[in-house]
């Protein structure tokens, strides 16, 4: 395979593993070469970045390679991430934050069996506003991350502690539960489209 196809495909791996980042190795068994030629490909990638008007930047950390953005920048992301956290959350994310909140801790296959749909982006945008987060794994199969609502979701819904939740009736399905527990936080916020 020729470089520059190399160097896209590791950026793309790159961006793809987010801040946990891969290992040379993984990149070398994933790409079909050896660890060598990964390093080379990364040198490639490092000397791109640092002499081109790029963003981003390659980090190494703890045997893990990672993008990450560069730090003269870092006042316009700041910026970004302000203005994210202003924003309205929407439907889906408002969904998934009341099963969290009501059936904690849960994994994310469960509350997808919950809605009905998959809930990846809702989960990592409750991640990013920091109103939920990892809380263990669940015993079995896999070891799923189980998620529940953070301190800053209490401070968020002006709550001191999750029994100020409002009751749910006792005989309600999962579904009736979701629709309730939407009533409640949609007063928080208008919802807004995905």
């Amino acid at each position: 395979m020729e470089m520059n196809a190399l160097k896209a495909i590791t950026e793309g791996l790159l961006f793809a593993s987010g801040d946990e980042g891969v290992t040379v190795s993984q990149l070398a068994r994933i790409l079909d070469i050896t660890n060598e030629a990964v390093e080379h490909v990364l040198e490639e990638l490092e000397y791109d970045y640092g002499n081109t008007d790029r963003g981003i930047l390659l980090m190494r950390s703890h045997n893990g390679v990672h993008l990450t953005t560069k730090p003269e920048y870092s006042s316009y992301f700041k910026k970004l991430l302000e203005s994210a956290q202003s924003s309205k959350m929407s439907q889906a994310a408002l969904e998934t934050l009341a099963i969290i909140a009501y059936q904690q801790p849960i994994t994310r296959t469960e509350i997808e069996e919950i809605r009905g749909v998959k809930s990846d982006r809702p989960i990592q945008t409750l991640m990013n506003r920091s109103l939920i987060e990892e809380a263990g794994r669940k015993e079995g199969v896999g070891r799923p991350i189980l998620f529940a609502t953070s301190k800053e979701f209490l401070t968020y819904f002006g709550l001191t502690s999750l029994d100020e939740l409002p009751p749910l009736p006792e005989n309600f399905s999962e579904q009736e539960i979701e629709r309730e527990a939407n009533l409640f936080f949609e007063n928080f916020h208008e919802p807004i489209d995905e």
